[in-house]
């Protein structure tokens, strides 16, 4: 019998999403990306021209806005629908101005206890898949399995370079390392959930692994 409930933590880009969509497919479980909350706050805050360093503000809309994430209902490459106060915004929260906001926002106490509050009860439902930075340590630290996938920040920001250009949309590689290493620095250094591996988590390191190696090793826990 497969886990019932299973975390995968990781910094961005890392392949987390790819990873857990998949193995939720394979179990027939739910898919639930729990950075699309922090990200469609983010995009709501810039949208509403909420400085981003107005931690009350952005606090006050975390805990007023309305955010639902459902399965996909359109065919180009989304993995789930986010919708913020009834409006689809799931591209939306992948630009690069979502990119380049999203750690301070997601590092404020108020903001975390909100959407964490939210996470935890869709988690409990089990038959899950939740990804994000602190599920293992903090969201669903009862997880039976706990994965944190890790991955230099040369090879995450290739990543992010082709998903955009592959989108058809253009991209800076060197633009978006220098983000995904702020991005780092801020997710690890945080007060509040600091991105790290929960004790019990296994450890996987994808830079020499491709997205079916790091499948199947998953996968193969899945069945211990």
């Amino acid at each position: 019998m497969p886990p019932n409930i299973i975390a995968i933590d990781g910094p961005a880009a890392s392949g987390k999403s790819t990873l857990g969509r998949r193995l939720a497919d394979a179990l027939g479980y739910l898919f639930f990306d729990t950075g699309v909350m922090y990200r469609a706050v983010t995009w709501g805050a810039l949208q509403r021209g909420i400085p981003i360093t107005d931690e009350a503000a952005v606090t006050a809309l975390a805990e007023s806005a309305q955010i639902d994430v459902r399965p996909p209902s359109k065919e180009d490459g989304r993995p789930c629908d986010v919708l913020l106060d009834g409006v689809d915004v799931t591209w939306e929260t992948r630009r690069p101005e979502v990119d380049a906001n999203v750690s301070p926002v997601s590092a404020y106490p108020g903001v975390r206890r909100a959407l964490t509050i939210q996470q935890r009860r869709i988690g409990l439902r089990g038959r899950v898949v939740m990804v994000g930075r602190d599920i293992g340590t903090v969201v669903l630290p009862e997880a039976d399995l706990k994965v944190y996938l890790d991955a230099s920040p040369e090879e995450r920001a290739r990543r992010r370079y082709l998903e955009i250009i592959n989108r058809g949309e253009t991209a800076d590689y060197e633009q978006i390392l220098a983000g995904v290493r702020k991005r780092d620095e801020i997710d690890s250094g945080r007060a509040v959930a600091p991105l790290r591996p929960a004790e019990d988590a296994v450890i996987l390191d994808s830079d020499q692994l491709d997205a079916d190696q790091v499948f199947a090793r998953v996968e193969a826990l899945c069945k211990k």
